[in-house]
């Protein structure tokens, strides 16, 4: 309760309440600070050290104890020899319109899908969000045998095509854009209904705009999910000409498996467009996570 000064004197100024990281011990803060460092090292430690592998020369021994990780003279010549080795920049063509054509379909795909689970109503619409939420428990190896036969079966085997059809849309996605939508208010959309919107509208006009973050999210996982597949492309692409740059690499690991240096330049051609790609759309990412958030 406040006190009121006599008259003549200043009046004292009030304390502000002591809150939760005012109460918190020095020394709990010093642990969380070195856990936090512990897995800063332990998740960006071993691309630090490849970065720093493909950039030694011949002549510098990357085996040296202690390991010594700025290089001592700095070289581009490991990535021109992985350009010299294998078609690497046909390959990251591939990787690119794999990955690309995999967004688009997802976000779309899985945007409009979320859309129907979530707002409109239709007979087994509860059991159509089941079957997703079972499909995330289904292992890819069970059912990898299956998608080669079809890909077979429609004569698109040895095609980029192939590579791209059994994950164009996702079930992750699916969730992830209808706990978005189940996020928005009711009475948006039904504004938009006084004002003569169809579903279509609806959708487009108000829906999508509202859950940007959450299809940012969607296009970071489907771009990395494409690049980085490696079984899928290994088994259904026979023709080196339609190689994946994670297929294409693996020429590296089986023929200069010796030389590490040019494996860690071929391993940072790789990871470069994924670092470039989240960096861009960070902000987008970090609020999408909470749009699109499974409900417990």
């Amino acid at each position: 309760m406040a006190t009121l000064a006599p008259p003549g004197q200043p009046v004292p100024p009030a304390r502000r309440p002591r809150t939760a990281r005012s109460r918190t011990a020095p020394w709990r803060r010093a642990v969380r600070y070195l856990a936090l460092t512990a897995v800063l090292l332990v998740m960006v430690g071993p691309f630090l050290w490849q970065l720093s592998t493909s950039l030694k020369g011949a002549t510098e021994d990357i085996y040296t104890y202690p390991p010594k990780l700025l290089p001592s003279s700095p070289t581009l010549d490991n990535y021109r020899s992985v350009a010299d080795i294998i078609p690497v920049w046909d390959y990251a063509l591939n990787s690119v319109k794999v990955a690309v054509s995999s967004v688009l379909t997802n976000v779309l795909g899985s945007a409009m899908a979320g859309y129907a689970l979530a707002r409109l109503r239709f007979r087994g619409r509860a059991t159509a969000a089941l079957v997703f939420v079972l499909a995330l428990l289904v292992p890819v190896e069970a059912i990898m045998i299956a998608q080669f036969a079809t890909m077979r079966e429609l004569d698109i085997n040895n095609t980029l095509v192939a590579v791209v059809l059994p994950g164009c849309i996702g079930a992750m996605n699916v969730l992830l854009m209808r706990n978005a939508f189940n996020n928005i208010p009711y009475e948006v959309e039904e504004a938009a209904i006084v004002d003569g919107a169809n579903v279509w509208q609806r959708f487009t006009r108000v829906a999508l705009p509202a859950v940007k973050g959450t299809l940012a999210v969607v296009a970071i996982f489907a771009f990395m999910g494409a690049w980085d597949d490696f079984l899928w492309p290994l088994i259904v692409l026979s023709d080196s000409d339609n190689f994946t740059l994670t297929v294409g690499l693996n020429y590296l690991h089986g023929t200069f498996s010796n030389n590490q240096r040019i494996v860690a330049a071929g391993t940072i051609i790789a990871v470069a467009p994924l670092i470039v790609m989240f960096a861009c759309l960070q902000r987008y990412f970090f609020r999408g996570v909470g749009e699109g958030a499974v409900k417990g």
